[in-house]
């Protein structure tokens, strides 16, 4: 397989570019609209630098992977729809509904793969859980609770507190990995939200929301609710946390999504946790880089991305207004499928 990446701002883009490698891909370049940045980087990993993503894309590519700035996600997108490239697109998929939406629908006319990055979909927890809901483990499903808190990302990237660049912050950020796992739960995007925000955590470093709770509901009357705050201190053993709980009127079930994990002392940063087990990025490319070569729909898609990106946004729009925002009134995803 002959993989691009397009734009190198998201820190993932190292993990995603290491992950590839160890499948076997052939890395042909990677662009960044910041040649200095992108050149600096790809002379660090050992790959090389194509000032013009056009160019890139004309490496009779078999697909990319997008991790720029989230505004940036649309153009990149649709330049490499329309080179037949296939996508994987980092979270969340656009800064706006509109971009969102015309992500997955450019795709679709194209009829290139687009596949969302939401490599928590890939956690034996999370599809165990899922299997328990749907096989009615936990009787009646009834509430979903969880919190994706880490730290601010003033050293992952500037652009992370940049409202035009991002779309947010700690809404846009961490919104979306837990949206996307209760959707997938319940097996539909919710009708409604409600959140709340401020930023009295780093006020004077950063310009966009730092703490977050958002609560939603869907048509079966499952409730649910996220914390996204970037809440942990800088000095943090790692990015932060991700765990969540099901409730049904027969049981609950609770997922700690960062176990298993080994403590390290002593070094940079003095402590750290280290993963250890199967990675769930590497079962994220390995999933995409099979529905490329297979020529069918990821198990993640496009759909799915622009769901939970409705959603973060809807929440954004629910601590503006003060009121409970309807998901499909702003961005109808209940119908139709796409890629």
């Amino acid at each position: 397989m002959r993989i691009g990446l397009l734009g190198i701002a998201h820190p993932h883009a190292i993990n995603y570019l290491t992950n590839l490698r160890v499948a076997g891909a052939d890395i042909v370049g990677i662009h960044d609209r910041d040649a200095e940045r992108g050149l600096r980087w790809a002379g660090e990993h050992s790959v090389a630098f194509v000032p013009e993503a056009e160019r890139l894309l004309a490496e009779r590519l078999d697909g990319v992977v997008v991790c720029s700035e989230t505004v940036y996600h649309v153009e990149l997108v649709r330049e490499a729809a329309a080179a037949g490239v296939g996508i994987l697109c980092e979270k969340p998929l656009g800064v706006r509904l509109a971009d969102s939406q015309e992500i997955v629908e450019v795709c679709s006319r194209a009829g290139v793969t687009l596949m969302t990055a939401f490599p928590m979909r890939f956690h034996p927890a999370v599809k165990r859980v899922r299997d328990i809901i749907a096989t009615g483990g936990l009787g009646t499903l009834r509430a979903l609770t969880g919190n994706n808190q880490g730290i601010i990302p003033l050293q992952q990237g500037a652009w992370f507190l940049d409202p035009a660049l991002a779309g947010g912050g700690a809404i846009m950020d961490h919104v979306v990995h837990l949206a996307d796992i209760f959707c997938w739960a319940v097996s539909s995007p919710p009708e409604a939200v409600y959140a709340v925000a401020n930023r009295i955590l780093y006020a004077d470093e950063a310009a966009v929301e730092t703490c977050g709770l958002m609560t939603m509901t869907f048509a079966n009357g499952v409730f649910a609710s996220i914390d996204c705050s970037w809440s942990r201190p800088v000095t943090y053993p790692t990015w932060g946390e991700a765990a969540f709980s099901a409730v049904g009127d027969a049981g609950t079930v609770d997922v700690d999504l960062t176990q298993p994990r080994l403590a390290q002392y002593g070094g940079e940063p003095a402590v750290s946790w280290l993963a250890h087990g199967a990675s769930i990025n590497q079962a994220m490319i390995d999933e995409f880089l099979m529905a490329l070569q297979e020529r069918r729909a990821p198990a993640v898609t496009g759909r799915d991305g622009a769901i939970a990106t409705a959603i973060a946004v809807a929440a954004k729009e629910s601590v503006a207004r003060r009121e409970v925002v309807a998901v499909p009134a702003l961005f109808d995803l209940s119908e139709g499928a796409a890629s």
